[in-house]
């Protein structure tokens, strides 16, 4: 609803606000606040032990919050802006934690953490569909969701006297921070796939059974022994059934790697003799293994596709091609690349690129001229000369997350500068959730060009998906060629906003 220059400055005058509030409080207590507090200091520091402890009860959590909100939204509900449910329940459960000690209840939550941690265990040895979307969203985030009331429970029983919250909230604020790190910066440079979920779900059960069973432990209504007893039968559990998940997640898997942007992986299927790369959950390319087929154009990329035709079309003068491409995935375009022709080639990504080259050939045997480019393909755009492409064909979405600085007209003013006045911007917009099109239409309208929409059903046999490009031009003429004719003219409702810089909202365009 509101463009991002409103949107800061209404924020940085809220956080002013409660800069002016935290100063009042600081000057109201001075003085160090009630005088029966300020007489009493509590005699007994915490020990080096129970600083840990408060330290791990914080860290789980927040290992679990970046760890599961990944899971979620590349395995089960790769819906925008669903991040946000996690992260609520985690403050959530913050707030009811400290708030009053009587939400939290040990006989009640004990047994339910036991379940949730099996069940989150559990549920990504299903694979992708094998439960409806509601339901296994649900699931997961009730787990989650009891998995912070424990921790965060147990934090706010271990509250120490109030001469001692300072290095408590501090431990806890450690905790966070250490469980962060962990998930945002170290597993993805020290880890090959994504075992931080299994970590933290391990972790979690480890650091909650200490904390039931620890001999500071307060309020504790439990019979130890059937704590650890019980704790030491699902952490066993959960063990297997990650590690069994983990060795069938990675089985027919000749590369396995990872880096800030995701999970690399590239899967051989002898019985239909092809190779893909899977990005997390998604095929970001595929490859006949017979050389004979290695040349044939797969996934969305098909001759019946939107860029296939666009390149149809243009081919179709003889001339050399200047093509720009946006998200070279394993390079299935350069399939359509003759002698003469010129690739130029956009990725953010290091690791696709190299896995391109290594692991598929349809960058060293296409027989255009190609040139790699290693960036966002915004950025480089913006600060390279006109390159005067016959095509640009912009297909960088990972999954379905929408990079939405490549949809604003900002974004399409940098496409259309380095395209020839007749042209061809094709789109990739297939998604699940987000209806793209509109965005498209009326970044169309701003530069006076003429989009359309080219669907393709796929086939299955050539390992062809369907697809959705849009096609847009300064030429209208080009849609009456017999390629594409059939392209579809785009409606857009009235009242949708047109996506700039400053302006963007997903809403607008879900399903």
């Amino acid at each position: 609803w509101l463009p991002t220059r409103l949107q800061s400055w209404a924020w940085s005058g809220l956080f002013a606000g409660f800069a002016l509030a935290c100063g009042l409080l600081a000057w109201r207590g001075r003085r160090g606040g009630d005088p029966a507090v300020r007489s009493r200091v509590d005699g007994a520091p915490a020990s080096a032990g129970e600083i840990a402890l408060w330290i791990a009860l914080a860290a789980c959590p927040s290992i679990m919050l970046v760890a599961d909100t990944s899971y979620l939204t590349e395995n089960i509900a790769p819906i925008p802006m669903i991040w946000v449910a996690p992260l609520a329940l985690y403050l959530l459960s913050f707030i009811v934690c400290f708030e009053s000690q009587g939400w939290y209840r040990r006989r009640l939550y004990l047994p339910l953490l036991g379940i949730s941690l099996l069940l989150l265990a559990w549920l990504p040895t299903l694979g992708i569909g094998a439960l409806d979307t509601y339901l296994s969203t649900g699931l997961n985030l009730t787990a989650f969701f009891v998995l912070c009331m424990v921790c965060h429970g147990e934090l706010a029983l271990r509250q120490p006297h109030p001469s001692r919250l300072t290095g408590y909230f501090l431990a806890i604020a450690v905790g966070g921070c250490v469980g962060g790190f962990f998930v945002g910066v170290i597993a993805p440079y020290w880890f090959d796939s994504n075992y931080e979920l299994s970590i933290g779900i391990v972790l979690t059960g480890m650091v909650c059974a200490v904390a039931v069973t620890g001999r500071s432990a307060p309020g504790a209504v439990i019979p130890r022994g059937v704590v650890l007893a019980a704790s030491a039968i699902i952490i066993a559990l959960i063990v297997g059934v990650r590690f069994k998940d983990h060795r069938q997640d990675s089985a027919g898997a000749e590369l396995a790697m990872r880096n800030f942007y995701g999970t690399l992986k590239v899967f051989v299927n002898e019985e239909r003799g092809y190779r893909t790369m899977m990005h997390g959950q998604i095929i970001h390319g595929r490859q006949f293994i017979d050389p004979a087929r290695q040349s044939i154009a797969t996934t969305y990329y098909s001759p019946d596709a939107g860029a296939g035709k666009a390149l149809a079309v243009k081919a179709k003068s003889g001339d050399a091609l200047r093509v720009g491409v946006v998200g070279l995935g394993v390079g299935t375009m350069l399939t359509y690349g003759r002698a003469g022709d010129y690739y130029r080639l956009y990725d953010i990504d290091p690791q696709v690129i190299d896995v391109a080259r290594s692991n598929f050939t349809y960058v060293s045997s296409t027989r255009a001229t190609t040139e790699t480019i290693l960036g966002d393909a915004r950025l480089r755009l913006e600060h390279e000369p006109d390159q005067r492409f016959d095509v640009l064909v912009i297909d960088a979405f990972s999954g379905d997350s929408v990079p939405v600085h490549l949809l604003t007209r900002e974004a399409f003013a940098q496409y259309f500068r380095h395209l020839k006045p007749d042209g061809l911007l094709a789109v990739h917009i297939s998604n699940r959730f987000l209806d793209l099109r509109p965005v498209v239409a009326t970044a169309s309208d701003a530069f006076g060009k003429t989009a359309r929409i080219v669907d393709d059903p796929g086939n299955a046999e050539k390992l062809t998906f369907r697809s959705r490009w849009a096609l847009l031009t300064g030429d209208a003429t080009v849609f009456e060629q017999p390629e594409l004719i059939d392209a579809k003219r785009i409606e857009v409702k009235a009242g949708f906003r047109p996506w700039r810089d400053d302006y963007s909202s997903l809403l607008s365009i879900l399903l």
